[in-house]
């Protein structure tokens, strides 16, 4: 393409002036509600040994514990899982410093139904369900009884608390947990419709308890910033996933953009390993340098290198 050449892929040009302008197709990565009403990922390519240690964790009914550098994959990982097994949406539980596994169980707004039976009582209308107001997290729809199990990703694990990993062990190891608000309820109310994490719909459960029928498939992420205690290792299964070669950013590439983006693409790729070094670079700068470049800019001015392949470790 020339457009760079009479900067027509500059729609931001900084003069102030107001303009009409026509955005230009996103990467397909930046899609967010697929064009050709498809629901397919985009590629995921992994190698035949780090596969096979996915179906061991898939017949073990085990954790998937996914650690490499960013950009590795990992998180891509879980959603191509999911898709290829037909396991529905996936579930997501971001990790973070904050984050607790009686969170990523359930949630339940006591003030919420207080306010509402309040209300209903002066209307003189039937009280709501408590299960109105208890929503299961991500882990507690996962662990839901189903006909197939469900996809869950734990992304970022080591972001967590030091405890959140002891935590989960016994979750992990019996696939159930309580719900005690509803443990209490008298006989005559023993099962209760809940809401889920995915929105769409609710689940029954019985006398507070939550039993899934089969293991959900978790895959839990970690860029390696904080090891994990033994106990919790045990009872995963670990993949550690290595950056790609030259030949497999090659063949990324070609899935994420199409043969046709190869054609031009060394220079790119030979800069992309000069600056890459572990932690430094993820792949998908690269697909952005690629993307950019076949859409006719000009990533040999002064800085824009720069800007799409800056590191990700150290200062600013």
């Amino acid at each position: 393409m020339s457009t760079a050449s009479n900067g027509s892929w500059r729609i931001f040009r900084g003069d102030g002036l107001a303009r009409p302008v026509t955005m230009p197709p996103a990467p397909p990565w930046r899609r967010f509600i697929p064009q050709d009403g498809t629901t397919a990922p985009l590629p995921y390519l992994i190698a035949q040994e780090h596969a096979d240690v996915v179906n061991a964790a898939l017949h073990l009914r085990r954790p998937l514990l996914v650690t490499g550098p960013a950009g590795t994959g990992k998180s891509s990982l879980a959603r191509a899982v999911a898709h290829e097994l037909s396991l529905g949406e996936l579930l997501r539980w971001p990790v973070n410093s904050r984050s607790s596994v009686q969170d990523a169980l359930y949630q339940y707004d006591a003030i919420g139904r207080l306010r509402e039976t309040t209300l209903s009582r002066d209307r003189g209308d039937t009280e709501p369900s408590i299960g109105t107001f208890i929503r299961l997290g991500p882990l507690g729809t996962a662990l839901a009884p189903a006909g197939t199990p469900r996809a869950l990703l734990v992304d970022e694990m080591d972001k967590g608390d030091v405890d959140l990993p002891n935590d989960l062990l016994t979750v992990f190891e019996e696939g159930v947990f309580e719900i005690p608000e509803l443990a209490r309820l008298p006989e005559e109310m023993a099962t209760v419709d809940v809401l889920t994490a995915d929105h769409r719909g609710t689940v029954a459960v019985a006398q507070g308890r939550v039993q899934c029928v089969e293991f959900p498939v978790v895959v839990i992420t970690s860029n390696g910033e904080r090891d994990f205690p033994p106990a919790f290792l045990r009872r995963c299964i670990r993949l550690d996933l290595p950056v790609p070669d030259e030949d497999r950013l090659r063949a990324i590439v070609s899935a994420h953009l199409g043969d046709g983006a190869l054609l031009e693409v060394d220079d790119l790729l030979q800069a992309f390993l000069r600056r890459r070094a572990p932690g430094e670079l993820a792949t998908d700068q690269l697909l952005n340098a690629v993307f950019l470049r076949a859409g006719g800019v000009d990533l040999d001015a002064e800085g824009l290198l720069d800007a799409v392949l800056h590191q990700l470790t150290g200062s600013l």
